[in-house]
């Protein structure tokens, strides 16, 4: 993933909302939302590459997401993938606070990345670039190549997107989140991060939603949970060719909810 966004206690009917980008090269061989086939409980897509995935949620009550840090000057000649944390996360039992606390201890073995992880012990963040985990409070919060809210201007306006649309419910509520995921306004170069690319590679990595020809935003994602532990999950998939959309979706029912609150 290349954008998250989760809203926790900011909703009336959905205390835990989650929408993120996924931004990857075409090429790479994906699949998209669905059942897993080894692991039938766990709903979201998969990395066909290396195995893992960026974005998946188990009927247990455990979802995981995970971004890259940009920082080409620290790169592993054979690092693990990113995508195997979110994976070994869902199709475990480890409380999401144990699991991203052991994540950091090995972070050595990884590129720079920011793990997110939910279960009933709290909303998770840690980051082998700075910082021990933390839980996640109420509110809104941001993460994309850098640390959690870190304020990009592709953070800022998604959040403030994310604000707008928490006033909505039901499929209202979904398709905000998706038009504020497809956002491709770029930032003003004034206000671009500098994270060790050059700036035309900063200009076309600047937006919410990203075309590179062969690099770009592949998959969007919104999460719904209620205080139910009824769980909506949609997933709108993009090719490089910009052709039409593909969608997928799931709803489960969660057998233990996502805590909010200590």
């Amino acid at each position: 993933m290349c954008l998250i966004l989760v809203a926790l206690g900011a909703h009336e009917r959905y205390p835990f909302v989650l929408a993120a980008n996924r931004d990857e090269f075409h090429h790479r061989a994906t699949a998209a939302a669905g059942h897993w086939s080894d692991e039938p409980s766990v709903f979201g897509g998969r990395d066909l590459e290396k195995g893992g995935s960026w974005l998946a949620l188990a009927q247990r009550g455990a979802l995981a997401a995970v971004t890259n840090y940009r920082d080409p000057t620290r790169k592993l000649a054979a690092p693990r993938s990113r995508g195997l944390l979110v994976s070994s996360f869902v199709r475990d039992t480890e409380r999401a606070e144990d699991f991203v606390a052991r994540a950091l201890t090995h972070g050595d073995l990884y590129d720079g990345f920011s793990l997110l992880a939910a279960d009933a012990s709290g909303v998770w963040y840690g980051s082998n670039r700075g910082g021990a985990a933390q839980r996640l409070g109420p509110g809104l919060h941001g993460l994309s190549n850098h640390l959690l809210d870190t304020p990009w201007p592709k953070v800022r306006r998604a959040k403030a997107a994310l604000r707008t649309a928490l006033q909505l419910d039901g499929s209202e509520l979904a398709d905000a989140l998706f038009a504020l995921l497809a956002d491709d306004t770029p930032a003003p170069d004034a206000e671009l991060p500098s994270t060790g690319v050059n700036l035309d590679w900063e200009r076309q990595l600047s937006p919410i939603f990203i075309r590179m020809g062969g690099y770009g935003t592949r998959a969007s994602t919104v999460v719904l949970i209620d205080r139910h532990g009824e769980a909506r999950f949609l997933e709108r998939n993009f090719d490089a060719l910009g052709g039409t959309p593909t969608d997928r979706s799931a709803t489960l029912s969660l057998e233990a909810p996502i805590a909010l609150t200590a």
